[in-house]
């Protein structure tokens, strides 16, 4: 059992990937309302070796032994990946063990405004930052930014980052309706998605109920209308949880277990994290497919969401 890497996952955009976890649960520079892991327990800027470089190395060397190569090795997990300075170590034993393995770094992209944190990212093959506000108003209500995060130098160290990286940079802007979908908001988002020139820009919403009781998910015709207002070649919708069924990764073991779990008594993900011993990004996997299916219930309680079988 490995305590920093999971999966692989069943992911909708990179096939079998498998995850990297840098930071502990839940440190992050955001807040995001629509998070589905947890609240952020710490939230800061503070870049330090939160998880130590040799435990994440030994478990690399561990899996490569012992394991197929997945499609991506993907760094995502409870938190922000670049708050840990040693991230560009971590993929440079990647490269050197698995040259042939693509590498993709999830990030929130607040710290892009940092030359070193750039740099340390540089030997990546894909990068997908994230950007769901046009304006700072927007920024904190969605996001809720650790203090010192300045809106405008987030924005620039994205334009930044695009220019320097040699990789691929898919940008996801996650659409939370009456929060960011309206027409001006748009406008002024198209305007910054320009200026970063990303290769790809991705629409995602909530697959299950958000974090605040009155968020939800966009319903297709609204993710399509954004679409079709940005106009853009580069623009897509990223695919509906159930396709992420499809996928070879995808575990009828671990869909098995989780239902096995809640039919005995409601859990929220970080009781089932903790029952089944599997990290809560793989969890949350599995929770979008049985809500989509209609096999769970989430239910809003003081202590979290709970997920009880239908």
């Amino acid at each position: 059992m490995y305590k920093y890497l999971f999966g692989p996952v069943p992911s909708r955009r990179l096939g079998m990937s498998l995850g990297v976890d840098l930071v502990p649960r839940k440190v992050c520079s955001l807040d995001c309302v629509y998070c589905e892991v947890a609240d952020t327990t710490r939230l800061t800027l503070e870049r330090k070796e939160y998880i130590p470089y040799a435990k994440i190395a030994d478990e690399l060397e561990q899996y490569f032994s012992s394991s197929p190569d997945p499609d991506y090795i993907t760094f995502s997990g409870y938190g922000e990946p670049t708050l840990n300075s040693r991230i560009g170590d971590v993929i440079s034993f990647i490269k050197q063990q698995r040259p042939q393995l693509p590498v993709a770094v999830l990030t929130n992209g607040t710290l892009l405004h940092d030359p070193q944190v750039r740099s340390e990212l540089s030997r990546a093959d894909l990068v997908l930052p994230s950007l769901d506000a046009a304006t700072e108003e927007v920024f904190v209500k969605i996001n809720h930014p650790a203090g010192e995060i300045n809106f405008q130098d987030y924005v620039q160290g994205l334009i930044a980052f695009s220019k320097e990286f040699s990789g691929k940079i898919w940008l996801e802007v996650f659409i939370l309706p009456g929060y960011n979908d309206s027409d001006a908001h748009l406008t002024a988002l198209k305007d910054i998605i320009l200026k970063i020139a990303p290769d790809s820009v991705q629409l995602n919403t909530l697959d299950r109920p958000g974090r605040l009781a009155d968020l939800r998910g966009a319903t297709k015709a609204e993710l399509r209308r954004i679409l079709d207002f940005l106009d853009m070649d580069n623009a897509l919708i990223i695919s509906t949880a159930p396709q992420r069924k499809k996928i070879k990764s995808y575990r009828l073991d671990a869909e098995t277990a989780i239902m096995e779990t809640i039919a005995r008594r409601p859990c929220t993900l970080i009781d089932l994290c903790q029952i089944l011993g599997m990290h809560g990004n793989e969890i949350n996997k599995y929770l979008d497919i049985l809500d989509s299916e209609g096999k769970i219930v989430a239910v809003h309680q003081e202590r979290g969401i709970f997920y009880q079988k239908k």
